[in-house]
């Protein structure tokens, strides 16, 4: 008789224990997530030499050419030429100026003028054909997320550039040069030329593409079994 209450009180003192457990999970708060790491910090400062239409001038679009100039037609007085890159030299002159442009378009991201004193661009008169460069910095202040999508939009292309040389792919140069003149006209319509909405678009979904495509590619190379 004893050992059945002895028994029944021990059951029903497990089961409040066990509900004691169970409510005390449930009311103890969730660890917060891990902090995201800190961005790595510069290894010194960095101070703007030239304006933005100097950089681009001097140094990214030469560079760009290097890309443009990889594949071309050119047509002579016996007819039209295909230019491709054949040898070592040619493949290096190309990876020089993808990894050129890839690091060299981030210099952007560094505050400067954006011409030369006294230099206001095609800015003036009633229908001006460029923008000058107080309406450029005041398109980037505005919105400044924009100004580093543009500026990511060229370097995926640089990248992309960069892959391609490494399996000398010459037949992807051709898309390559395409997507890298309408990531440059994709900025230049928004900060140098006032320019045509829809072509804007048209530039901006093309570059969409580009990106997600570039994504699929990436998951696509993973090693099995890894995310």
């Amino acid at each position: 008789m004893l050992s059945g209450v002895f028994g029944k009180s021990f059951a029903a003192g497990a089961g409040l224990l066990a509900a004691a457990a169970v409510f005390a999970a449930c009311s103890t708060p969730k660890p917060a997530p891990p902090a995201p790491p800190p961005a790595a910090a510069l290894w010194g400062d960095m101070k703007p030499v030239v304006s933005v239409k100097e950089l681009m001038r001097d140094m990214i679009d030469p560079t760009a050419d290097s890309i443009f100039d990889a594949v071309k037609i050119e047509t002579t007085r016996s007819g039209s030429v295909e230019r491709v890159p054949k040898t070592d030299e040619d493949w290096e002159k190309i990876q020089r100026g993808a990894v050129t442009l890839a690091e060299g378009i981030y210099l952007l991201k560094i505050p400067r003028p954006f011409a030369p004193v006294g230099d206001e661009n095609n800015s003036k008169g009633s229908e001006p054909s460029e923008l000058s460069p107080a309406q450029i910095k005041a398109k980037l202040e505005a919105d400044p997320v924009l100004w580093n999508a543009k500026i990511e939009a060229l370097r995926n292309v640089a990248l992309e550039v960069l892959e391609i040389v490494k399996h000398r792919k010459t037949d992807e140069l051709w898309e390559a040069g395409d997507n890298l003149d309408q990531a440059c006209e994709g900025c230049h319509i928004q900060y140098w030329y006032p320019g045509d909405t829809a072509l804007l678009q048209r530039i901006d979904q093309g570059l969409q593409r580009l990106n997600e495509n570039s994504a699929s590619q990436t998951t696509t190379d993973k090693p099995a079994g890894k995310r």
